[in-house]
């Protein structure tokens, strides 16, 4: 019986080791993501709040699954196919009092009953209808077809089109009489009694049949260019549109992709380069009443003539632009109707994103006057605004203020103006930021997700649309990702903590109300390891400003007391927080060197979103510079506060943080003995043109910014070993950037560096096999660089 007892306790051992995730190799935590788990991801809700829609694969299979819950059955359930099939998109376009849903799917326009359930298809056709919206009466559907706007009226379904683009250039005009044809006529006219009753005919002939002749649809003609923004006022007299006209001469690259299923190299189109021609666009109104069109007139916005501060660096060509008195090129977005028609607002762009204005638009006239401007010597950026303003944080609380966000105190917050007296009034403020927007059903409470407690904690609040001192509605601490219902009953919370990956709660939206925990995600082998949560610190840079930072801290330090310094990319991104990273991999990765005695920090470096204005722009101009010096004040707290050797720290980061292992490689090479730059930037004058003019204007009208940031320029002051690692069909940071650099530093006659690349992959990474591989070589360099023999 005792042998009985001992095999069975060997049996259920074997079992448990089977699970256990043992030490920490490259090999294991660069499999397919799946071994860790798979997260719940795009939650949504039925428009109904009764159902929690939202992907999953707890089984590992091949694809995610459509599952679903109630916020009182909170067991997961798979959504059926004849379900999934019946489903209401979740885009659309909602009446005033919720009770009708108007959406596309496939092509045609769906009217949704929300009391009955009930679905009306309101067109069937072969063309695509798209875009369908309520009128301000909401007694018809205006829609998409063919870039012609049309209006069903609901109750007797009627059709009727409202416009008439066209894509010539219009009804060829006959041509003009020359002087001899005209003399010969007068001659004629003046000689025969004939031709002057015929003639005298013809004019009453042509007067009565324009009487009996229908009215006809104006043709407006756009030629070559692109017609997009269609919209019709709530009153439906005015219809206002955008011509965008594609930039000419600009040159795209190429992307050879070797490994193909043909066996021939073939060449991928890609993206131009910054600097290349931009695509300029202007807006019209059709003012249906008077048959007329004309454009939204853009001459008299403030500061519409306003030359760049940076070209004081450059006198003759200050000279020359302030000579031209040109306008700056600027996009439009809108008319944002009031709930009234009364009132339209646009949102105005300066091409070289400098300024953002809000602006009332007369549409009788096209005039328009300001209603806030907001200037960034640098660029227009943060939560919120900018060019590519977020869904939610701009509209209507009522007929006569309109709300939008702003960084005017140095960070995004949520701003009311006035737009009948012209005042306006802050709503929120404060050392944080508002991440999200959204206002409530009723028009009397703004919703919102901000990092108020701390950069990297993100909670869902609520205030009065008047103002007042935000509720905080959630409370578990790391990053909440919220859903609210459509009845505003309840939250979908993805929430995730540093270390435990994203799952889905359900709670009541109640100040303190307990979130339940729906999904549990993760895999047992996952769980067996003792994942780190990183110390987040904080400390002041060399120019007073606050650094937040990670810092893993090994048990037993390796006796050389090294440091591997990890560079997240983006530029413009968090990493610094208190929840699951996007860098996945790099956190595992991280608790990989700790376990082998190496200290780890990661840096929100300036330029990192989460901090407001003043870190995000920085790095303006000088890309490298308060970025990396931030890295480098970092490592002097490593050797002073945690007792690391400074002749053994290392660095590692991909994309723009393997531009910044680059730069500090080159320019700081006493401060790090090794470093790992994948998929990076290598020269920035070959990147693109919408992130890279933002920070560095363009390389023909700013060299000066495009040198002292571009690594390529500073190579020859390599002295520690460098690695390089870049996919070869990279669309983003294409392969010739470090193929020019590693031309560069063979001309330079430097042999402290490597080049590994892979040939089948992307910016982002996608085999295992080319995870596993990249990682093993970085590990392999920090090995053989940041110990003693």
């Amino acid at each position: 019986m005792k042998k009985l007892y001992s095999l069975l306790f060997l049996f259920a051992s074997t079992g448990a080791v089977a699970q256990t995730l043992g030490a920490l190799t490259v090999e294991k935590i660069m499999r397919d993501p799946k071994w860790i788990g798979v997260s719940p991801s795009n939650i949504r809700w039925s428009d109904d709040s009764k159902k929690i829609y939202f992907n999953w694969n707890p089984d590992k299979t091949e694809r995610d699954e459509l599952f679903y819950i109630t916020p009182n059955n909170t067991k997961p359930q798979k959504v059926s196919i004849t379900e999934r099939r019946d489903m209401v998109p979740e885009s659309g376009k909602w009446n005033k009092t919720h009770t009708l849903k108007i959406y596309e799917d496939e092509g045609d326009v769906f009217l949704w009953q929300a009391n009955t359930g009930k679905v009306v298809q309101l067109t069937h056709t072969a063309g695509r209808e798209s875009n369908p919206t309520f009128t301000g009466d909401e007694s018809s559907v205006i829609y998409t077809y063919d870039n012609n706007l049309y209006q069903l009226k609901l109750s007797k379904g009627e059709l009727t089109q409202l416009t008439n683009f066209v894509k010539t250039t219009g009804e060829k005009k006959p041509a003009k009489d020359n002087e001899q044809a005209r003399w010969l006529k007068k001659q004629q006219t003046e000689l025969f009694d004939i031709i002057k009753v015929e003639e005298k005919d013809r004019k009453l002939d042509s007067t009565e049949r324009a009487l009996f002749k229908p009215s006809k649809l104006k043709e407006i003609a756009f030629g070559d260019k692109r017609l997009s923004g269609a919209q019709v006022s709530p009153d439906g007299r005015y219809i206002t549109y955008r011509l965008t006209q594609p930039a000419e001469g600009a040159k795209a690259g190429i992307v050879p992709n070797y490994v193909t299923s043909s066996g021939y190299t073939e060449d991928i189109q890609n993206r131009t380069k910054v600097g290349a021609p931009q695509a300029t666009s202007e807006s019209f109104v059709f003012d249906t009443r008077r048959d007329s069109v004309y454009a939204i007139v853009t001459k008299d916005i403030p500061g519409i003539k306003d030359i760049p501060a940076f070209y004081n660096d450059y006198p003759k060509e200050l000279a020359a632009l302030k000579k031209a008195n040109a306008d700056r090129k600027v996009d439009i977005t809108g008319p944002f109707w009031s709930p009234d028609g009364k009132y339209a607002i646009v949102n105005v762009d300066a091409q070289d994103n400098k300024d953002r204005w809000l602006m009332k638009l007369d549409a009788a006239t096209g005039k328009l006057t300001l209603l806030d401007k907001q200037h960034d010597d640098a660029w227009i950026g943060g939560p919120g605004t900018g060019a590519w303003f977020a869904d939610g944080s701009l509209g209507w609380a009522d007929a006569t203020h309109f709300y939008y966000q702003s960084e005017a105190s140095g960070y995004s917050h949520l701003y009311l103006a006035d737009v009948v007296g012209g005042s306006k009034k802050q709503l929120t403020s404060g050392k944080w930021e508002v991440q999200t927007l959204r206002l409530s059903n009723d028009k009397k409470t703004f919703y919102f997700t901000a990092n108020i407690e701390h950069p990297g904690i993100t909670q869902f609040y609520r205030i009065p649309v008047t103002g007042g001192v935000p509720v905080k509605i959630t409370g578990m601490k790391g990053g909440n990702e919220i859903d609210l219902s459509p009845n505003e009953k309840w939250l979908a919370i993805r929430y995730s903590y540093s270390n435990k990956p994203w799952e889905l709660y359900v709670q009541p939206n109640k100040p303190g109300a307990a979130a339940v925990q729906v999904t549990h995600s993760t895999t047992a082998e996952f769980n067996t390891y003792a994942w780190r949560e990183p110390e987040v610190i904080s400390f002041k840079n060399r120019n007073g400003k606050d650094i937040y930072a990670r810092v893993y801290v090994p048990k037993n330090p390796d006796p050389a007391k090294p440091a591997v310094v990890f560079v997240h990319g983006a530029g413009y991104l968090q990493n610094v927080h208190y929840w699951w990273s996007s860098y996945f991999r790099e956190y595992m990765f991280n608790n990989m060197l700790v376990d082998n005695g190496y200290t780890v920090m990661d840096i929100d470096y300036t330029a990192s979103s989460g901090y407001g204005r003043d870190i995000r722009t920085g790095i303006y101009r000088h890309m490298g510079g308060a970025d990396l010096t931030d890295q480098v004040d970092g490592v002097k707290l490593l050797v002073d506060k945690y007792g690391v050797n400074p002749k053994h720290v290392g660095l590692y980061g991909g994309s723009y943080g393997g531009f910044m292992t680059l730069m500090a490689m080159f320019t700081q090479p006493d401060v790090f003995a090794s470093g790992a730059a994948l998929r990076s930037v290598t020269d920035w004058a070959h990147y693109n043109h919408g992130y890279t003019s933002n920070i560095l204007n363009e390389p023909f009208t700013d060299e000066k910014a495009y040198r002292q940031s571009s690594p390529i320029y500073f190579a020859d002051g390599l002295k520690g070993k460098l690695l390089m690692l870049h996919g070869m069909v990279d669309e983003n940071v294409n392969f010739q950037d470090i193929v020019r650099l590693s031309q560069r530093l063979i001309e330079l006659h430097k042999e402290n560096w490597e080049l590994a690349p892979y040939p089948v992959e992307d910016h982002g990474f996608v085999q295992p096999s080319s995870w596993t591989d990249e990682y093993k070589r970085i590990f392999k360099l920090f090995e053989e660089t940041l110990k003693e023999k």
